[in-house]
């Protein structure tokens, strides 16, 4: 798509810059802040019985924390190594030994003691389990024996009636290719994946939007970039490393932006550890913060064009880069009807964003030769998503900020290698290379040698929810075969997901380690098997990164914890299409990880190249460089759409705060902090406007109730610096909070936003006359102020 190569990795700047410093005061003393130093000490000790296996897992494979693409200690952006907590924090996954045999079969209720931090530190999983109706312990099976179990009710279903969802967590390309295509090959079109619940509106939007949904450009690209726009991104505490890219981006001249609700302290300064300038003395990250209304965005962005276009009125050409709208872009005149339709009052009123304040930052992209806009879960996690992201890359479109050097839109992913879940085909709506539409579907059976089923597959939230559809239903799921994932810890109603959970005759949970959904009853039976994590994968695997960098990641020898019946996850999926269908499997059988990269080049042409891959450091990126390069796009007609959208009405009514979850010191679910090391919030604590708090009379520290007509959550006030009439809870605690069954319109992932209302604990207390839904926090109702 773009005829540009990437360069490599070039030297960072060495030249200390002292306006960008927190303070002159070292290693951040006195401050709330990460304790980088402590916590590697600390990880180092936990993974002590298998440190040499733990050294060359950082030192040969590729990062399986975040998705910035490190391989070894280096990458393809900035010389020099480079390391973070998130992927130490991860480590121990690979290191550690089997659970011990008395506590796997213990009794299931003191298995349900554990929350998944707790189980998480147990240990992997040995061998194959199974817990029967009635048992109330796990026991030990032969591969066999689960295989064939789980193969036999697949024989006595309808495909439609069961279903495949592959986690983020270290899967690779190999795992997501042959899942989809065993998958489809079974006859079952339910298969969905972790990175469709954070990132599919930006794939479905930029389609609309360029032809292409993928970032289109690369992390050098901050390096040149007069504005950096980090949009419901907290990009330092998701990909750590990231720091270090927009401390480089700083010292050659480029303004960071953050728009989020909450000041994130973490996008404000940060101690970059394997900068030396920036470990002492830390970074000033973001030149500004837009605290936008939780839903607010589109109306900023309206705000933000709309000034473009009075500009445009006195001064033709000031904002809009009208030679590279001609050539370049459709629906111009029909967009700057729409905006200019939008009155300032509603603009304002939805964005929470003054009007001078939009102006300034209008007119500072106005005057921005080049500019990159980088955007996460705050856009992404709401009903009308994909509008979200189609407005920015209108942005991107009117200015001309697209195809080239040091500009681009950048979908930030959080995970190593969820961009390529769905380009190989672990995804309802698409197949490897392309949508699930008629042309690709008779290509793909083309390539596959099998008919491939045309019936529509559901998302992850659809088919849980189509488990309690009555007996004879044909889309009742009655068995969810799931590598890796925790619904009860990231889908919203968790208590409908329990009971979802619990529905199914069988349930297989492919996985590393056990987690509480693990433990949920099962109308016939629970199976667990022990999957190899990626370093341990036969034949090694690759990942690719935001950036579009396939990177081979190889198998590494010496594991002294090594789990004697753990399997590589694509062999599973084989073995299983050999015992569901024996008399054809041999289409979708693979005799090494070389035969499915091999298959993955001509599957996804985008992926020729992926089968030169065969050592470490090997990497190759798809696309080149900059897609949509020169403004050329891959739609029909080689040009963008503006697309106009409404401005969203978040249904908030008087007295109501609108509330989003937020993640704090963990990966996806799984925390690794009790207390949230840059702003001292704890689990429960609720992030609240001081000014909100005063008007209802809440200390900071005092007992609060969040209620809704879908559930209750019991917190306490945390005074931060948050956009009034908002509110942030953490991730997974909040999702009590959540209904089931709304989703985003296009993409159909799940609303993560939601009105609700706050109230004094002790004042809710005194007139409650049902059961709380959350669990308490301790001593909640002593501690409010007497």
């Amino acid at each position: 798509m773009g005829k540009t190569k990437h360069q490599g990795p070039i030297k960072a700047t060495k030249t200390p810059t002292p306006k960008h410093w927190v303070s002159p005061i070292p290693f951040g003393l006195g401050k709330v802040k990460p304790k980088h130093i402590r916590d590697t000490m600390k990880i180092a000790w936990d993974n002590k019985d298998n440190l040499g296996y733990a050294s060359r897992i950082l030192t040969k494979g590729v990062c399986d924390g975040c998705a910035l693409g490190v391989s070894g200690l280096q990458d393809q952006t900035l010389k020099g190594p480079h390391m973070c907590t998130t992927r130490l924090n991860v480590l121990r996954l690979n290191t550690a030994p089997a659970i011990k045999e008395e506590i796997l079969h213990a009794d299931i209720d003191e298995l349900r003691k554990y929350d998944s931090t707790e189980l998480r530190k147990l240990g992997r999983i040995p061998y194959p389990l199974i817990r029967r109706k009635g048992e109330r312990r796990f026991s030990r099976l032969t591969w066999d024996e689960a295989m064939d179990m789980i193969a036999n009710k697949m024989k006595q279903l309808n495909p439609r009636q069961y279903g495949f969802y592959l986690t983020s967590r270290g899967i690779t390309n190999e795992s997501y290719y042959v899942a989809a295509k065993v998958a489809r090959f079974l006859g079952a079109n339910n298969i969905d994946n972790a990175s469709r619940i954070c990132h599919s509106p930006s794939k479905t939007a930029l389609k609309r939007s360029i032809g292409v949904g993928a970032s289109t450009c690369n992390y050098q690209d901050w390096f040149g970039a007069d504005v950096l726009l980090f949009w419901g991104s907290v990009a330092s505490n998701a990909s750590p490393v990231s720091s270090k890219y927009m401390l480089e981006a700083k010292k050659r001249g480029a303004k960071i932006i953050v728009i989020n609700p909450y000041k994130e302290p973490a996008m404000d300064q940060y101690w970059v550890p394997s900068n030396a300038e920036s470990a002492l003395f830390g970074t000033k990250l973001a030149d500004d913060f837009y605290q936008v209304n939780i839903g607010g965005d589109i109306a900023f962005m309206h705000g933000i064009m709309k000034h473009w276009f009075e500009m445009e009125e006195n001064d033709h050409g000031s904002a809009i880069n009208h030679e590279f709208v001609a050539a370049h872009v459709n629906a111009y005149d029909e967009l700057k009807a729409h905006v200019e339709s939008q009155s300032w009052d509603a603009i304002v009123t939805s964005s929470g964003i003054t009007k001078e304040r939009i102006i300034e930052l209008s007119e500072l992209l106005a005057r921005s030769k080049n500019a990159v806009y980088a955007w996460a879960l705050g856009l992404t996690m709401h009903a009308f998503a994909s509008d979200n992201i189609s407005q920015v890359a209108n942005l991107a479109l009117l200015r001309g900020h697209l195809g080239r050097k040091y500009n681009g839109l950048m979908p930030f992913r959080g995970h190593s290698s969820v961009q390529g879940s769905g380009e190989m085909g672990a995804d309802p709506f698409v197949l490897p290379g392309g949508d699930f539409v008629e042309e690709n579907i008779q290509r793909m059976e083309g390539i596959w040698g099998f008919d491939i089923p045309r019936w529509q597959g559901d998302v992850v939230g659809v088919t849980l929810e189509n488990i309690v559809l009555p007996e004879d239903h044909e889309r009742k799921i009655k068995l969810y075969y799931m590598s890796g994932g925790n619904f009860l810890e990231t889908m919203p109603d968790p208590n409908f997901i329990e009971k979802a959970l619990a529905e199914l005759d069988i349930r297989v949970h492919q996985d590393i380690i056990l987690n509480t959904s693990t433990l949920v009853d099962a109308k016939e039976a629970v199976i667990v098997l022990p999957a190899k994590t990626r370093y341990e994968q036969d034949g090694g695997g690759t990942s690719t990164s935001t950036e579009r960098m396939v990177y081979f990641s190889p198998e590494i020898e010496g594991n002294k914890n090594h789990i004697e019946e753990a399997r590589s996850e694509w062999k599973i999926y084989i073995d299983l299409a050999k015992r569901v269908k024996p008399e054809t499997a041999h289409l979708v059988d693979f005799k090494s990880g070389q035969e499915i990269r091999n298959e993955m080049a001509i599957a996804n042409p985008n992926y020729e190249g992926v089968q030169h891959l065969k050592k470490q450091g090997d990497v190759f990126q798809w696309g080149g460089a900059w897609l949509c390069e020169d403004g050329v796009c891959p739609t029909s007609d080689g040009r963008g759409n503006l697309l106009g959208v409404e401005i969203p009405d978040m249904g908030k009514k008087e007295g109501q705060f609108v509330l989003t979850t937020r993640r704090g010191k963990q990966f996806n679910s799984m925390v690794y902090k009790e207390t949230d090391p840059f702003n001292n919030a704890e689990r429960y604590d609720v992030l609240i406007n001081a000014e909100d708090a005063h008007d209802l009379s809440i200390a900071e520290g005092e007992g609060i109730v969040i209620h809704n007509g879908f559930g209750v959550f019991q917190g306490k006030a945390k005074y931060a610096e948050i956009s009034k009439g908002n509110l942030g809870v953490h991730f997974p605690e909040g999702n009590f909070l959540l209904p089931k069954g709304r989703y985003e319109k296009l993409a159909k992932i799940p609303d993560y936003n939601v009105t609700v209302k706050v109230e004094k604990a002790d004042r809710y207390n005194a007139r409650k006359d049902t059961k709380y839904v959350e669990r308490r926090v301790e001593d909640l109702e002593m501690s409010a102020p007497g």
